[in-house]
């Protein structure tokens, strides 16, 4: 039977990491914790379930997460944030997974809990994740925010049944200030990439985000939440893309 090493990575996880770390005991035979040095009770629940704790400066999300790949004991990796956690029929998936692994990643869908809702639509589920691999066969990459682990070509990869558990936003402060973050991080990446972006970029960006999650994905099934994601959605492309008309600018003043 293959073996599995869960890796995470954590900064002032403590409102999350045990419900993670729970919900993959019996199924997971290794548990990498990569921590940026947190500051809160982090490592102290962590120690709680046998883990490996290494404390590594953070170098972006998607390297941080190629470092932890690199401590992994065994190749076959389950791959998840600290404020996930495997529901019962994806835990029984992997389980069925372990006895007979076919491919060499496996796909799940991850439903996030928003304000304490599950959101059912827009970009949000199914949310198809890529997050059981080998990781021989890959390696994660993309920008430094919206980071996922890419096969190499020619790679099979299954899909298992059962979801993801997302604990996304406690309150609607909490989005905003994380879209910001995002789309100011976001800007930067595609700045270092020399992508380019004209006056009228942010709102043809604003206008396609928010009828693409909210008309063509059914966002607005959701109710007022999914009108607020939807919103926010298209409000950081807005921002993203503001952000990098501006790093060009100076650029071109230096």
């Amino acid at each position: 039977m293959p073996k599995i090493s869960a890796v995470i990575i954590t900064y002032n996880e403590e409102l999350f990491i045990e419900r993670c770390l729970e919900s993959i005991v019996g199924v997971a035979d290794e548990i990498i914790v990569v921590d940026s040095f947190s500051t809160d009770k982090t490592e102290e629940i962590c120690k709680k379930y046998n883990v490996r704790f290494v404390k590594h400066k953070f170098e972006g999300y998607k390297n941080q997460k190629n470092y932890a790949l690199n401590l992994a004991t065994y190749k076959n990796i389950l791959a998840l944030d600290a404020d996930e956690a495997l529901s019962d029929k994806l835990k029984e998936s992997i389980l069925a997974v372990k006895e007979n692994w076919k491919h060499d990643g496996y796909y799940f869908n991850r439903r996030n809990l928003y304000c304490g809702r599950w959101i059912r639509h827009s970009e949000w589920y199914p949310n198809k994740q890529l997050r059981l691999f080998c990781s021989d066969k890959g390696q994660f990459g993309e920008l430094n925010i919206h980071e996922k682990f890419i096969m190499s070509n020619g790679q099979y990869v299954g899909r298992l049944k059962g979801d993801l558990i997302h604990w996304s936003c406690s309150s609607p402060e909490d989005h905003r200030n994380k879209m910001k973050k995002y789309a100011l991080i976001s800007a930067e990446e595609y700045y270092k990439a020399g992508r380019k972006a004209y006056f009228f970029t942010p709102y043809i960006h604003y206008i396609w985000g928010f009828f693409r999650s909210y008309i063509f994905k059914g966002g607005f099934l959701d109710g007022r939440d999914g009108f607020l994601i939807c919103s926010l959605y298209a409000k950081s492309s807005f921002e993203k893309y503001n952000r990098l008309i501006s790093l060009n600018k100076q650029k071109k003043q230096v």
